[in-house]
């Protein structure tokens, strides 16, 4: 079973696939499920998350290109083995994410996006959650954080309005895999939504 989690930066998607991850791990035992993300969710992924979130990257298809050579060694590493076990993943962030902040957040031709993902084969999820917040909302919660926030999230409210926008479009063409979730809320019943909505798909 393979379940991803989306969301613009501050939408809580952090939040919610590590509690999802805890909900699967009390009800089906602890060697059951992986928890991992996008990008450097693979052994010596560090290096590539570094360039991509702290880089100073000009080309507006060097971000793409990345973020595709980070999920081709993420599948072949991490995901396949793990499905190839019989494991639940919950992953963070996934191709949903490439098309929204690539197509709609950079405005790079969609087309040529989708093109690429599917070249790569990519395994596609069972289920995504889309966890749903206002840009608004969202960009006050990264600034209320007082840290450093990385590349792609100084990118500003425009910029966060724009990729929200394209997850809009990518849920409303696929309704049958992703699940809208309004993400704001207490985290607690968030999560309980979505993993009442686990247990209606999977442990019928």
């Amino acid at each position: 079973m393979f379940i991803t989690l989306e969301g613009i930066d501050g939408s809580g998607k952090s939040t919610q696939a590590e509690l999802l991850t805890e909900n699967i791990r009390s009800a089906r035992g602890e060697e059951g499920v992986i928890w991992t993300k996008e990008p450097g969710g693979w052994p010596g992924g560090d290096s590539l998350r570094k360039v991509l979130l702290e880089g100073s990257l000009h080309h507006p298809l060097t971000e793409v290109f990345l973020f595709l050579a980070d999920r081709c060694e993420h599948v072949e590493q991490v995901i396949l083995p793990a499905l190839a076990a019989g494991k639940i993943v919950v992953c963070e962030r996934y191709s949903d994410s490439t098309v929204a902040y690539q197509w709609g957040g950079r405005g790079i031709e969609r087309g040529k996006i989708e093109g690429l993902l599917s070249w790569a084969s990519f395994p596609s999820p069972d289920i995504t959650f889309w966890i749903d917040l206002p840009a608004e909302k969202a960009y006050d919660r990264m600034v209320s954080r007082g840290s450093p926030r990385d590349r792609l999230e100084s990118e500003g409210l425009s910029f966060l309005s724009r990729v929200r926008q394209g997850f809009c479009t990518l849920a409303e063409e696929n309704p049958d895999r992703i699940v809208p979730v309004d993400g704001d809320g207490r985290a607690d019943l968030i999560a309980s939504e979505i993993y009442r909505k686990v247990e209606e798909y999977f442990f019928p």
